[in-house]
Order: structure tokens, then sequence, then C-alpha cells
């Protein structure tokens, strides 16, 4: 049995979202991580708990609290619309902002890892070749964090292709525009559509398998090369 175009919309659409929500991540993740890394502000400890809370918050109860947040009533919502962008909810967009939320740490934690791997010693190095902040960064600290740019783009673009209490809040179940794999599996079963929910959870099976194999070939190379 062959996926249908419900099907390959779906798949289009989930891998569109994670594309989409990994480099916002990474726009906004690799600051924060760098802060996280390098500050000693007794606020490390509180944001980086704020960061943190997907890991353990159901995506229900974050769903909720940014449904809230982005409808007519909230202040993201307020904000939109004063934008003559209308609400955020049940929109492509809207599934971007809780997808970004939703996967944070799973971008933020290993970028935050792999600079606090670089010590001070690069660091110390450049500032005596009088390289400035914005050139330090981007010739030392970059190369040097590599490993773990690719583990939290990995991690990030899986993450958000496994989403389904968070999307489904915002998003709802739209076909083509908010109705990712997850809930196209969801929606399957609860038909009772055994043969299609097969296809699609098993692409998904085959898809998390390798991006550990690739996640963790990876760290075995660099294991190797260290």
């Amino acid at each position: 049995m062959a996926l249908d175009s419900v099907a390959l919309a779906a798949i289009w659409l989930t891998f569109k979202l994670a594309s989409v929500t990994t480099l916002v991540l990474l726009l906004i993740g690799t600051p924060i991580a760098w802060w996280l890394a390098r500050t000693t502000s007794r606020m490390k400890g509180p944001i980086g708990a704020v960061v943190a809370l997907p890991l353990v918050l159901p995506p229900t109860v974050l769903g909720f609290y940014l449904l809230v947040a982005m409808g007519p009533n909230g202040f993201i919502g307020q904000f939109t619309q004063s934008l003559g962008l209308g609400t955020l909810p049940f929109t492509f967009a809207g599934l971007v902002v809780g997808s970004v939320f939703y996967s944070l740490p799973f971008v933020v934690q290993p970028l935050q890892n792999a600079f606090e791997a670089i010590g001070e010693r690069p660091l110390e190095a450049a500032a005596t070749l009088r390289a400035g902040p914005w050139d330090t960064f981007f010739s030392v600290v970059l190369p040097l964090a590599r490993p773990g740019f690719i583990t939290a783009s990995i991690l990030g673009f899986a993450h958000t292709v496994g989403e389904f209490g968070v999307v489904l809040m915002i998003g709802g179940n739209i076909p083509g525009q908010t109705r990712v794999v997850s809930v196209q599996i969801y929606d399957h079963v609860e038909a009772m559509e055994y043969a299609q929910a097969h296809w699609l959870a098993g692409g998904m099976l085959l898809f998390s398998f390798l991006v550990l194999l690739v996640l963790y070939g990876s760290r075995l190379k660099q294991g190797w090369r260290g």
C-alpha cells in the first residue's frame, strides 16, 4: 500500500516545520547558550530552568499556555493583532512558535555544553592577537563548537518531527496547513485505519533510528579523533 496525497502532504508539512523551527532555534538558541555558558549572573539558574522546562512539562500544558498567550486576549495575540497579522493559533506560523518553545532545550543545551568545553585558553589566545568579540566568536568559537552545532541541529529537527501534543493544541488538525505526521497517525488510529497508520508510524520509527544512528556515529568519530 502506497502513501496517499493526504499522508504525503502531512510528511511535507512536518519536514517543512522541522526545517524552519531548527533554523529559528539556531538563531535564537546560540546567543542564549553562549550567555549561559559564559555568565556568572545569579539569573543563570532561573533562565536555565526556564529553557529546560519543556523537558519535564507535559506538552499539552505548554501547548495550552501558548494557545492562551497567542489567542486574541493573550499578550502575544494582542501584539500580532496590533501589527495586522491576526492571531497565530491554527496557522503554520503558530506551529513554528510552539515548536521553538517545545524544542528549545534540545538545541540550547548541546550548544551550551559545546561552548563550555572550549574553555578560556582559545579565547585568551584570540584576545592576545587583538581579535574583537565578534571575530573571536566566528573565527574561534564556532569552529571549535561545530560538533555541538551538529548535535543541536539533529536533535532540534528530530524532536520537532516527533511533536504531537503541542502542535495539536496550537494548530489543531487542518489538512495542508497544520496537520503534521503525528496528528495524521492519530487520525488513522481513531478511524481504525491501521494499515495507513502502520505506514506512517513505521516511517517515523525508521527516521528516528537513522537520526540516532547518525548522532551516535558522529560522536564515535569525534571520540576516535580525540
